[in-house]
């Protein structure tokens, strides 16, 4: 299985066929991972964090669960987590726009402009930017409303494993967000995995 680095604070994309699957690895540990999946080349169509938490019932994802596109469409399935099952659905990506909102450098690098190079390459410009789930951010719900931020609380190794239910591009960017600490003092690269094809039948 080769794996494909994904340096800190840029994005990879890559495309999947229906039932192929892919792991997002933490490789470093402690690292947000911002992840978007869009539909069969349709990037009007794309992974729906409120979708897929009315699908659910809930905040968190876990293996087992399917993941839809703002269509209602299941898109994704959960197969394995093996980090503490952490993944925030609820903060938008970072952007040249919450860097000045929060006070860092407008210029600094943000998920959001990556994301939209990303698409670009694939002659697109993105209209809206969905919100990315945000795969190993731990964002605490406390007192029913109130948002805090911890530091990621994956360990070095750790990964999210992935099926397509169809066709998909999909878009993973190492956040190099710094507000809340995130990902720690120091943002950090990823790594993905396309896992070989299952015969049929297995």
């Amino acid at each position: 299985m080769q794996q494909t680095k994904i340096p800190a604070g840029s994005a990879i994309s890559i495309e999947l066929d229906a039932g192929q699957s892919c792991r997002i690895v933490n490789s470093e540990g402690g690292q947000v991972v911002d992840t978007w999946a869009f539909a069969d080349g349709d990037f009007d169509e794309y992974l729906s964090m409120e979708h897929s938490r009315s699908a659910n019932y809930r905040l968190l994802f876990e293996p087992g669960d399917t993941l839809y596109s703002n269509r209602f469409r299941p898109l994704l399935k959960l197969i394995a987590d093996t980090s503490p099952g952490l993944h925030d659905t609820l903060h938008a990506a970072c952007s040249a726009g919450s860097n000045r909102y929060y006070g860092a450098a407008r210029e600094r690098p943000n998920c959001q402009d990556n994301l939209a190079a990303q698409i670009r390459r694939r002659n697109f410009e993105l209209v809206h930017v969905p919100c990315p789930w945000n795969l190993f951010e731990h964002a605490r719900v406390v007192d029913g409303s109130q948002l805090v931020d911890e530091p990621s609380a994956a360990k070095p190794g750790d990964y999210v494993e992935l099926e397509a239910l169809t066709g998909l591009v999909m878009v993973f960017s190492a956040c190099p967000s710094q507000v809340g600490q995130i990902s720690g003092s120091l943002p950090r690269g990823a790594a993905l995995e396309i896992l070989p094809a299952m015969p049929a039948g297995t």
